[in-house]
């Protein structure tokens, strides 16, 4: 790790004492501070070198500490000289006059008239301010009396030139730990204050949301990506200009509460979008605004994703276990595990990848179990904002929040309550979401959004994932603890190509089941079912379904043929999973053309992740993760 702290010694023995007080009282922190020395003009170039590495504050004495301070623009901790510093130089002198010159700059010189009067002597203050003065004032001491010059090093030089003896004041221990400790908390203040500016710039940044923030003045100080995408203002030319100004369209006029209130929508150029509106506060002034911009569309869309995917779920379990299709020792393993653990009432962790399964199997797990009659709610941890699914998680108290329903609401813990509740794609729930689950599972009571009652529930956690949550734990996006609350049994769905000797049945299965789109199709050729076992499935029986979906549709006679197999198969795109396996440059190549499908999609929609990736049939975060693993293999 770079030295965060530099120490510039004016004089060599000021060095040997620092480097004697860093290991003696800095041990933890030693290698985070380093000394040099340095005096005047020949230290600025060390120390511009030492600012460049990331050095953030600089102690020194004197002179040297105030050219040091003029030169670079970080903090510079001036070593205070005390009384005993005083004290130690005179003592060097051994016998000295009564009329004793101090010179040096402000810091080494305050209070020396006290000292003066005790040791009932006349101590004559030259008072420097730059290097320049030193000797003239020095002089012109001399001619009025001044038999001793004690001061800093610069001083002490010119002393001897003008025929006097000098005496250095040098600083002890006591000063330099005083000034490092001092040092040490600025750098820490200062690396606090930058993650907060840096944690500050990431969240505005990657919101969804246009963001404007403005001074008392409505000068613009914050613009970030969004509202330059909404407003096609480039953050350069907006920040420092009127809001008025880089937005002709945008008005506060009309709306007497909107200042005070944030509620309001806007039609701005081909946009309609809601505008909150919240003043910026230092101890009740007012320095400022802050704006919210979001386009209607989004909203609108987000409620309806909402609704749909809550309500089309239900509670109730479909799926039972002697649907799960497949008789490979892989899928009678899994069958006969489910089973025995369907008969406890532990947590269970599922993994594997996606298309696999794992809903039908957590279905067939709440059947088979004690809970059978009770409700069976599911619920995709990724399909919703970090506010709006703690809501529907926990409940939430009337009055909890802007638009509360009146009475408040139940959340999917209560609505589970004697059955199973089932969390998919627990990897993706948010830190501060995972605290509160995990206090759920401990404690067997929730609390709603803005509630002050805890309210028991008797509900059986099932969770899946398709991630590898050892991986986020180290990456500090999962918590270990919640993870061994979690994996007290574990399931890992097979992929297809784990159970081969299955894809013929699962095929024969599909068919049934798509009756409704081709009638006429009665089975499916050996050729056809060989061919369906050679080839990848990246995409696990998700594609498999896909590919027999547009095998029906192909047909042209009563049975599925090898040749309608392989140009449905083999339709752009479909064979691309989110699987790392296979390595044919087939597969290479198809991973190309579903790259370029998002990113045209995603172009079409206006970069709205979640209009694009309803487009595409897949998860807002399945589609960012796979324009991410895309972009990483680059």
């Amino acid at each position: 790790m770079e030295a965060r702290i530099l120490f510039v010694a004016p004089f060599a023995s000021l060095a040997k004492l620092a480097e004697e007080v860093v290991l003696e009282r800095f041990t933890n922190s030693a290698n985070l501070i380093k000394v040099v020395k340095g005096d005047l003009q020949e230290c600025i170039a060390i120390v511009k070198q030492a600012v460049e590495d990331g050095v953030e504050v600089i102690i020194s004495r004197g002179g040297t500490a105030t050219l040091i301070k003029n030169s670079v623009n970080i903090p510079t901790v001036h070593i205070q000289v005390t009384v005993m510093d005083v004290l130690r130089a005179l003592r060097n002198c051994g016998e000295y006059p009564e009329k004793i010159g101090i010179a040096g700059f402000e810091n080494v010189i305050y209070g020396c008239e006290d000292l003066a009067t005790l040791l009932g002597i006349t101590f004559v203050e030259i008072a420097l301010k730059n290097e320049g003065e030193a000797l003239e004032k020095i002089t012109a001491a001399v001619q009025n009396g001044v038999e001793l010059i004690i001061g800093d090093a610069i001083s002490t030089k010119l002393a001897a030139r003008v025929g006097v003896q000098g005496a250095l004041i040098q600083s002890g221990k006591e000063a330099i730990y005083k000034a490092i400790n001092e040092a040490e908390l600025i750098a820490r203040i200062r690396r606090e204050e930058q993650e907060k500016s840096e944690l500050l710039c990431t969240v505005i940044d990657t919101s969804v949301e246009g963001i404007i923030a403005t001074d008392i003045n409505d000068r613009i100080t914050i613009f970030n990506p969004m509202a330059e995408k909404f407003f096609q203002v480039s953050h350069l030319e907006a920040i420092g200009n009127q809001l008025q100004a880089v937005i002709p369209q945008f008005s506060l006029q009309g709306n007497d509460d909107f200042t005070e209130k944030m509620a309001d929508v806007q039609r701005i150029s081909d946009k309609t979008l809601t505008i909150k509106h919240s003043q910026i506060k230092v101890k009740d002034e007012v320095i400022g605004s802050i704006y919210n911009f979001q386009h209607v569309s989004q909203l609108q869309q987000l409620e309806q994703n909402v609704r749909k995917k809550l309500h089309a779920k239900g509670l109730v379990a479909k799926t039972k276990m002697t649907d799960i299709v497949g008789s490979s020792s892989a899928c009678s393993v899994l069958k006969r595990k489910a089973t025995k653990y369907a008969l406890t009432q532990s947590t269970i962790l599922i993994t594997g990848e996606s298309g696999t399964g794992k809903e039908m199997l957590v279905q067939s797990i709440h059947n088979v179990s004690a809970r059978a009659n009770g409700p069976f709610v599911a619920v995709n941890c990724a399909a919703f904002p970090e506010s709006l699914l703690e809501s529907e998680l926990f409940g939430y108290a009337e009055g909890a929040f802007t638009g509360a329903k009146k009475g408040g609401r139940q959340g999917l813990f209560e609505l589970a309550h004697g059955g199973t509740l089932f969390l998919d794609e627990i990897g993706e729930m948010p830190l501060s979401l995972q605290s509160r689950l995990l206090r759920v599972l401990q404690e067997k009571a929730i609390m709603h959004l803005g509630g002050e009652s805890v309210i028991p529930v008797d509900v059986r956690i099932i969770a899946a994932t398709n991630q590898n949550l050892a991986q986020l734990i180290d990456e500090k996006n999962f918590r270990q603890d919640l993870y061994y609350r979690l994996n007290i049994l574990r399931i890992h769905m097979p992929t297809l190509g784990e159970r081969i000797e299955d894809i013929p049945l699962l095929a024969k299965e599909m068919i049934k089941k798509m009756n409704h789109i081709n009638g006429k199709i009665t089975g499916i050729h050996v050729e056809a079912r060989e061919y369906l076992k050679q080839r990848d499935w990246p995409g696990n029986i998700r594609q498999l379904a896909n590919t027999m979906e547009r095998a029906m549709l192909l047909a042209n006679g009563p049975t599925i043929t090898k040749q309608d197999i392989i140009e449905a198969y083999d339709e752009k795109g479909e064979s691309i999973g989110e699987s790392d396996r296979g390595k044919s440059k087939t597969k290479d190549s198809l991973a190309t053309v579903e790259y370029d499908t998002l990113l045209r999609v995603l172009g079409e929609e206006e970069y709205n992740y979640s209009r694009a990736a309803a487009r595409l049939g897949i998860h807002r975060t399945t589609l960012w993760r796979k324009l991410n693993s895309k972009v990483a293999k680059k």
